[in-house]
């Protein structure tokens, strides 16, 4: 396959009336990325049999790699082999392994099957069949008119595991031996997609092969780079080439590749150097200490935080001098400061970060809405104070709050 154009379908009414969110689509086109496959259109379609054949219909004539996610399951509103078996007139089989794991199924927990549930074991003739680990349903890869189509469950942890262990590598191997496609992640945080275009502005107005995709996510940027090659140390090699360049101009805002989190940077940063933190969150509520926990081995470098809403406990708790309060406020540098100074040395770690600001929606202390003081303290007695002004919702605000909060620590642990 010269060229591929990958176009993916979900169906399903609960997800044009609004009551499940289409969050598969987002994870399987970041998959696909990854690997080099542009999807280049999105389509939902409810469980209507003719909107399903027009939407079928109109993806066999732009796309060439068409995934097809939801509605394989057993009732009779589930009606994809259906929609595709119109176009295509190939025959629908049981599978006998599926069939053979849904009597097991129902036998081991000495429930009665329904007769409905074989239409989960149905798959085109054929078809090459994609184990369903997680659940009743497999899927399929079908090739229907110089075109591939691959069939996937709705329920997302068995979509997941059916892209990760067959269509991954199954489209990986689809261009032959004689190209190979081999993608690479870069991570950005503490840039804007505006300012880091501009920067890599001349590689991006050069770029052939590999080639470069910026992409703006809510928790900073990612670059993108795609390379061609006749083997896989080439296309690595043409990628590192481009890597360095890229370095170069924004090295400073890189913090990881592939998947990894800000969060989990951190954390790895923090274990190598064997250092702790311990955090004081007003503003921000505990999300800070909630994403680092999330990290597994989170333990190893954060004891214990404090979320200290309200003035009181900022000075009865946190020790918040209450010449600061009176003087200054809770909205403040020097606030900010005591609350990460007070909580290393109440946890005994090496860094303390603080988090105190002005959520809305309305005005606090006289500062604006979006109005934040981050602070860094580190045992040696070095401080770090940063106040921005971040805008958006709650939520918005508190979230930016965070993100700015792991942008300095990156900046402090990573050089």
């Amino acid at each position: 396959m010269k060229e591929i154009k990958a176009e993916i379908i979900a169906v399903g009414t609960e997800l044009l009336l609004g009551q499940i969110a289409n969050t598969n689509a987002k994870w399987l086109s970041e998959q696909l990325a990854y690997i080099g496959v542009n999807t280049y259109y999105h389509s939902v379609v409810g469980d209507n049999l003719n909107r399903l054949v027009n939407v079928f219909k109109t993806a066999k004539h732009r796309s060439n790699v068409i995934i097809v996610m939801g509605g394989l399951g057993p009732t009779s509103d589930d009606l994809t082999r259906e929609g595709f078996q119109q176009i295509s007139h190939l025959p629908i089989v049981e599978e006998k392994n599926a069939m053979a794991k849904i009597l097991h199924f129902y036998e081991t927990q000495n429930i009665t099957m329904t007769e409905n549930n074989r239409r989960q074991a149905r798959i085109f003739q054929g078809a090459k069949v994609i184990e369903n680990k997680l659940g009743m349903a497999p899927g399929m890869i079908v090739t229907f008119a110089n075109k591939l189509w691959i069939f996937l469950p709705g329920v997302p942890r068995e979509m997941k595991q059916m892209v990760n262990d067959s269509v991954v590598p199954y489209l990986q191997s689809v261009n032959g031996d004689e190209t190979i496609i081999q993608s690479r992640i870069l991570r950005l945080i503490g840039i804007g997609e505006s300012a880091l275009e501009a920067k890599l502005a001349h590689l991006i107005e050069k770029q052939t092969n590999p080639t470069i995709a910026l992409l703006a996510q809510n928790d900073g940027n990612i670059i993108r780079l795609t390379a061609k090659a006749p083997t896989i140390d080439r296309a690595n090699i043409l990628l590192d080439e481009y890597e360095y360049l890229i370095e170069q101009k924004v090295g400073q805002y890189i913090f990881g590749s592939g998947q990894e989190t800000i969060e989990e940077k951190i954390y790895y940063l923090l274990k190598n150097k064997n250092k702790y933190i311990s955090a004081a969150e007003s503003l921000t509520g505990g999300l800070f200490t909630e994403r680092l926990i999330n990290v597994p081995g989170a333990s190893e470098v954060i004891p214990g935080s404090i979320v200290s809403y309200d003035a009181r406990i900022k000075k009865d708790v946190l020790n918040v001098s209450e010449a600061t309060i009176k003087r200054d406020g809770t909205v403040s540098e020097q606030c900010a400061y005591e609350m990460a100074k007070n909580v290393a040395e109440m946890f005994q770690t090496d860094y303390g970060i603080s988090f105190t600001g002005v959520a809305g929606p309305d005005r606090t202390e006289g500062k604006p809405v979006g109005t934040v003081y981050i602070a860094i303290y580190h045992r040696s007695g070095k401080k770090v104070v940063e106040q921005v002004l971040l805008s958006g919702d709650r939520y918005s605000i508190r979230h930016r709050a965070v993100l700015k909060g792991y942008e300095m620590l990156l900046k402090i642990l990573k050089f």
